[in-house]
């Protein structure tokens, strides 16, 4: 498979990693839209939102609780979390990620 975001969790692809577990993998986004831009992806591929079947939902509650997780160690007062779904939603990299913003998100779509 010839996914960036594969290649970056198995440590292909070098990132500034700020967590990792057996189930996700998040680091820095190389294009923040923000002060603080992290990417959350599952380590086993998945396209999209659209994709998911009924095992994969422990993956994305895992990939919400790590951004809970995360803005907590960084004392971070308010975020968003963005999914985006498909091309027509933004969607760049056919793997599902979930985006951690913060800091001048008030300009971000919502």
């Amino acid at each position: 498979m010839d996914c960036i975001f594969c290649k970056i969790s198995k440590g292909e692809i070098p990132s500034t990693k700020v967590f990792e577990s057996d189930k996700v993998f998040a680091f820095l986004d190389i294009n923040p839209k923000a002060k603080t831009h992290i990417l959350i992806v599952p380590k086993k591929h998945i396209e999209s939102i659209k994709t998911l079947q009924s095992e994969d939902k422990d993956i994305v509650v895992e990939m919400i609780f790590t951004a809970k997780e995360i803005a907590e160690k960084e004392e971070l007062q308010g975020y968003k979390l963005v999914f985006n779904v498909g091309r027509d939603g933004g969607q760049i990299v056919d793997h599902l990620h979930l985006h951690l913003l913060s800091g001048d998100v008030s300009d971000l779509p919502v």
